[in-house]
């Protein structure tokens, strides 16, 4: 992350710099060294307004989230989940907070719910890092974790069908089949990525034989705990079958009342979290505070890490290197499917979630294209598929205090390129 950090704030320097030698002095007009230096305070004022802008969403989403830890509603899900869970993260603990943590995340971006799916990750990246006996450095889960979380299904991109509708759309939600083929091809490579990146960036250090035994005596309590407690075991394997089959059973719901579902998914989170814990005989008030606390810590905690790499985004795009670089590629990426309207978001969203936005908006506005065209189409699929990679980075890891990477960052852009083109892929065949 250094080096990318690096590279970006360099490539913006020299770029602006350049065109500020070239540049001929025009009334009204900033030059492009007083642009690069605006975009720098913008975006660090922005980073910050962002931070405490989440500390509603992340008091609200942790307190809940708390009231499922106290009425064991984590448990529950974990072993359910646990046949595939226990693959997937081996150095995990099948009865461990963050299996429970992590896949109430992955529902909530499946969902579409970017502002529920962040304290529940952050959540699952501070358990994480309770099992990480080499603090400051990602392990393997955190890897995996963050790969799959910028690359994770979606059912229902509810932000990109409302933004569709209101550029006068016929077909509002026709996105979610390619949207779903996306991301179902994304997170398939995350993983392979994650799990083959790992043999090349392995921990050599004490660490890793403390991590040995700690992961030994975990196994050896979790089996006294199973053989004490038989309730802590997983399900039988067909239950688990049954409830993921129930799972996919909502995915053709979304695509036909994708719009009617939408306004009450997180209403009926909170009902639903609540009741739960009534029933469960948990303190809900109390419990919710508790859990409430920790949003505005976090809040404050990951504030330098958006700056830096908000600064660094906002550098880049405000010195004109964004811009050359869609004008060189686009003729190329044309002839694969990949316009040069397009092209913007798909080197964009990576970057910037905001930026990307404004793109969507952007094109799917422009009357030339309009968002029932094949760019209008392939862009909506791009920002609902995909994630804002270096945002998740900066968040969930500036909230562990992280900052060796390993092969976070490689397998999270493996997985951003292999989502293009499945969006590309799918755009083209229906769309195309």
């Amino acid at each position: 992350m250094n080096l990318v950090f690096f590279l970006i704030v360099l490539i913006a320097f020299v770029f602006a710099g350049w065109r500020q030698i070239l540049w001929v002095p025009v009334e009204g007009l900033t030059s492009p060294i007083e642009a690069l230096s605006v975009a720098m305070v913008e975006s660090a004022t922005g980073a910050v307004e962002l931070a405490i802008g989440l500390v509603g969403v992340m008091t609200l989403f942790l307190g809940l989230m708390k009231i499922a830890e106290e009425g064991g509603l984590l448990k529950v899900i974990s072993r359910l989940i646990r046949p595939l869970m226990v693959r997937l993260f081996p150095d995990v603990p099948p009865d461990h907070p963050a299996m429970g943590a992590m896949i109430l995340n992955m529902s909530a971006n499946a969902l579409g719910l970017g502002n529920a799916a962040t304290p529940f990750g952050i959540r699952a990246m501070q358990e994480l890092d309770k099992l990480n006996t080499d603090k400051g450095t990602a392990t393997d889960a955190m890897a995996l974790f963050l790969a799959i979380n910028t690359s994770s299904i979606t059912l229902l991109p509810t932000g990109v069908i409302a933004l569709r509708a209101a550029a006068g759309s016929a077909d509002p939600a026709g996105i979610l089949p390619t949207t779903l083929f996306a991301t179902m091809g994304s997170t398939t490579v995350a993983i392979i990525a994650a799990k083959m990146y790992s043999r090349f960036s392995k921990v050599k250090s004490k660490a890793d034989l403390a991590n040995a035994a700690t992961k030994m005596e975990t196994n050896s309590d979790s089996d006294s705990l199973l053989a004490q407690d038989p309730s802590a075991s997983a399900y039988p394997l067909w239950v688990s079958f049954l409830s993921l089959g129930v799972l996919a059973s909502f995915i053709p719901l979304t695509v036909i009342y994708g719009k009617v579902i939408s306004p009450w998914i997180i209403p009926s989170l909170m009902i639903g979290f609540l009741t739960f814990g009534f029933i469960r005989r948990v303190r809900i008030y109390e419990v919710f505070v508790e859990g409430a606390k920790e949003g505005f810590q976090v809040a404050i905690k990951i504030i330098p890490y958006l700056v830096a790499i908000l600064v660094a985004v906002g550098m880049f795009r405000a010195s004109g290197a964004m811009d050359t670089m869609v004008a060189f590629l686009g003729a190329w990426t044309g002839k694969v499917g990949l316009p040069a309207e397009a092209l913007p978001m798909a080197l964009l969203r990576p970057l910037s979630g905001s930026g990307a936005y404004g793109i969507l908006a952007s094109v799917i506005n422009d009357p030339a294209v309009g968002p029932d065209s094949y760019a209008g189409y392939l862009v909506s699929t791009l920002q609902g598929s995909t994630e804002t990679t270096f945002y998740v980075l900066a968040v969930y890891y500036g909230a562990v205090q992280v900052k060796r990477l390993r092969h976070t960052l490689a397998a999270a852009l493996t997985a951003d390129i292999a989502g293009v083109i499945f969006a590309v892929i799918a755009c083209y065949y229906l769309f195309g």
